[in-house]
């Protein structure tokens, strides 16, 4: 049961990782230079 209970927890904590990087992606931040685009050479938003 334990185990269970860890797995579900799991799985909330990635889903919302997941969600809150789609979030990131839509507001044009980058993955790559942390979200502060004017230093980053021109590659962020691909």
């Amino acid at each position: 049961m334990g185990t269970v209970i860890v797995a579900a927890g799991l799985a909330c904590i990635v889903a919302l990782v997941i969600r809150s990087m789609v979030k990131d992606k839509k507001a044009g931040k980058s993955l790559q230079c942390g979200g502060c685009c004017k230093n980053c050479s021109g590659h962020c938003g691909e």
